[in-house]
């Protein structure tokens, strides 16, 4: 090939197709110096030698810049440079502080956050180490050599020459990546990490003590460290290896939210309307938002109205925050709420009542909210109120919650009726007929049996765990799963903690564990996920709705293919939700 025939170079490209195979694309921080965006070139000649494609950020504040950028981009690579302004971190400048770099803190630390939230990769280095730390609740120190003289923290050696060591943790990301738990590194700093705070933990030590590399202790690829791996050449790679790998996961779990309806069976989310939260913002007091649903790529979500159960010597309305003469009209309110929320934000959310309106909303680009009732309390002592709640939309209704009512026993009840009772008969039998599916969350185990055999349609259990991994009257026997997908229902694993681990803390490997023992017992044909968000549902890993796409990587690693995982997202749901309605008369 001719060096200067541009057309030979072309050929070269187009005499193949695809022109290319796509490649994660790695955002990098740019440098700011004396008006110029500058950037190391080993830092992008490190990405493309690990397969990626590099993309320079410039230091701009504008949001519309930086949320365009973000949707573009599959992992973050944060690059050094000079301080970061320590009032940042509400710290006043010590003496020792060197030069800050005003242009590009507000900018990185607003990237960062926002990458943050939408489960994106990241790599922090030296610099980009302390943003991570800034950004996320951490505290950076302004001068090492004020507290440590037992090593040089910038050398005088050449950039690609290692000069101390540092201490690996075991159990952490690096020491897989490394194979080791000792190796050497550069050193070009004289800031470091104080206090990781709550999102990370410490991986790495210098013999002196100084934090040298820290990870996500909630299940994110998000990793900082010290030294410069760009200058260490093939040593280096290994990180930035890391970062394309898991850019390149998060780009196929995207793909797949893309094609693939999500839907979460059931959250508690309206709770929380006497506390006047607002939908449309990213609201701290609740787990599910339109924020949060957009960062997570979640499409649906049911959001229940949940109605607690009085002990027989309380009022239902001296048990809720409205003004309400009894369960029904409680029910009616609720649903009046969600729906006025829709309502106000009608350009990106809609109602669905039917698979069909599920699919033709994520056709559109809109967010979805399914309706459902947690209590059949919410009938009272009407059958007709079935179909009241049916008419408004309502797609399932779970019979009971903690304690019996006038349907059914309780998991946590007093055996009441022994089961189902005479009137819960006639109700289930009426949600048969008005299209309603029968939901046994909660349900006892009697309760649970005698529904399958008084309904003519597949019952649901839209967020239960499994009892042989939690034993809790709330979760499912190994039984009780085989009959409920003999009859071709569907029961849904939840992130409640105390029904996915007894003791200790629930992550999102517990999540999984309870999933995958739920395909073994009943087949991929029958589960799903109903998170219980803002109802005490939340664990690390899958906190909130944001964090939901981290639900899809972990089933990639574990190689399930998407028709599987549509399946899982609610594919199987809808499934019985069609079966169900289509029995209507």
């Amino acid at each position: 090939m001719e060096i200067f025939d541009l057309q030979e170079h072309l050929n070269g490209i187009y005499s193949s197709f695809p022109e290319a195979e796509h490649r994660a694309i790695i955002g990098i921080t740019g440098n700011y110096e004396n008006s110029d965006l500058t950037l190391r070139d080993c830092y992008y000649r490190q990405i493309v030698e690990a397969g990626g494609v590099p993309l320079v950020i410039p230091p701009v504040a504008d949001k519309d810049v930086i949320i365009n950028t973000l949707e573009h981009i599959d992992g973050l690579l944060l690059t050094g440079g000079a301080d970061i302004n320590p009032l940042w971190g509400n710290d006043e400048p010590s003496p020792q502080l060197h030069s800050v770099n005003a242009i590009r803190d507000l900018p990185e630390l607003l990237i960062t956050r926002l990458a943050y939230n939408r489960q994106i990769p990241i790599l922090g280095i030296c610099r980009g180490m302390q943003t991570l730390a800034f950004a996320l609740d951490g505290k950076v120190m302004q001068d090492i050599n004020s507290i440590s003289d037992v090593l040089k923290h910038s050398q005088d050696a050449a950039r690609n020459e290692p000069t101390h060591s540092i201490h690996i943790a075991e159990d952490s990301i690096l020491y897989k990546v490394y194979g080791a738990d000792r190796i050497f590194v550069n050193s070009f700093h004289h800031q470091a990490v104080k206090e990781t705070g709550v999102h990370f933990r410490i991986t790495a030590t210098a013999p002196d003590g100084i934090i040298e590399a820290m990870e996500s202790c909630e299940y994110k690829p998000i990793m900082g460290v010290q030294w410069h791996p760009e200058w260490l050449e093939s040593d280096g790679l290994k990180l930035f290896e890391w970062l394309v790998a898991q850019a390149d996961l998060f780009y196929k779990a995207k793909e797949v939210h893309r094609r693939v309806l999500t839907l979460d069976t059931h959250c508690d989310t309206p709770m929380f309307f006497p506390m006047g939260i607002r939908f449309d913002h990213r609201d701290e007091r609740i787990l599910v938002d339109l924020h949060k649903m957009t960062d997570g790529r979640q499409d649906a979500v049911t959001m229940v109205a949940y109605l607690p159960q009085p002990k027989p010597e309380e009022s239902f309305s001296s048990k809720v925050d409205f003004a309400v003469t009894g369960p029904t009209e409680y029910a009616n309110l609720i649903f009046d709420k969600i729906e006025a929320i829709v309502k106000a934000n009608a350009s990106y959310l809609s109602m669905a009542r039917t698979p069909a309106d599920l699919y033709e909303n994520k056709r559109k680009g809109y967010k979805s909210i399914v309706l459902g009732i947690e209590n059949g309390l919410a009938i009272g002592r009407d059958i007709a109120n079935v179909k009241h709640f049916a008419q408004r939309g309502v797609t399932y209704i779970t019979l009971c919650h903690n304690g019996d009512n006038d349907i059914c026993d309780s998991a946590r009840g007093c055996n009441t009726h022994n089961g189902v009772s005479p009137f819960g008969e006639k109700v289930i039998q009426e949600m048969n007929d008005c299209g309603i599916m029968v939901d046994l969350s909660h349900g006892g185990e009697k309760s649970f049996y005698d529904a399958l055999d008084i309904s003519s349609t597949p019952i649901v259990c839209s967020h239960s765990n499994c009892k042989a991994l939690c034993d809790v009257p709330r979760n499912l026997t190994d039984d009780q799963m085989r009959a409920l997908a003999a009859k071709g229902g569907v029961a849904h694993i939840t992130l409640y903690a105390g029904f996915l681990k007894q003791n200790g803390e629930a992550t999102i490997l517990d999540a999984i564990a309870h999933l995958e023992h739920a395909i073994h017992v009943m087949g991929i044909d029958h589960v799903g996920i109903g998170t219980d968000f803002d109802g005490d549902g939340g664990i690390k890993g899958l906190a909130d709705s944001s964090e939901l796409i981290n639900f899809t990587i972990a089933l990639l690693k574990r190689r399930y293919n998407e028709h599987d995982i549509a399946k899982i997202w609610g594919g199987n749901w809808l499934r019985v939700m069609a079966l169900v309605q289509s029995h209507k008369k």
